[in-house]
């Protein structure tokens, strides 16, 4: 979704239309999003009416991305390529930056990809032991 700013009522009105209109029959939304302060629950109510904004709450499951995190590269990757493919220019309007960011979406999805994932479950549970707990009996 564009829109013209980044405002808490921007996000509000994008989560609106994910659970409205693309995933209307969806118990639950997993949604994993970046930690801009405008995204949080609190938007909705001050985009909505409690009664319209607590259904919208209710249906997200939100998990932010770690501020620092090398998995994240492959997003960034990704929009880097976006921005050379499609925004490499000066796009005249919002309706054209629309159009062409959709059709380049749609071309990529089309094509298959995969990830060759190299690092496991057992190599993260090793890096990654001194972030956890241990309990003895």
């Amino acid at each position: 979704m564009v829109s013209d700013r980044r405002t808490r009522i921007d996000w509000a009105q994008c989560i609106k239309e994910l659970v409205d209109v693309h995933y209307p029959d969806a118990e639950k939304i997993v949604l994993v999003q970046d930690n801009l302060n405008t995204h949080t629950p609190a938007s909705l109510y001050e985009a909505f009416p409690p009664a319209e904004a607590k259904p919208l709450a209710d249906k997200l499951e939100l998990h932010y991305t770690p501020r620092h995190g090398s998995w994240l590269n492959m997003a960034e990757i990704e929009l880097g390529v976006l921005a050379n493919h499609c925004l490499d220019r000066r796009v005249p309007d919002r309706q054209t930056l629309e159009r062409e960011v959709a059709a380049w979406v749609a071309t990529r999805n089309a094509a298959v990809r995969t990830i060759d994932w190299r690092f496991t479950t057992a190599d993260a549970r090793i890096k990654l032991d001194h972030l956890y707990p241990a309990f003895h009996a």
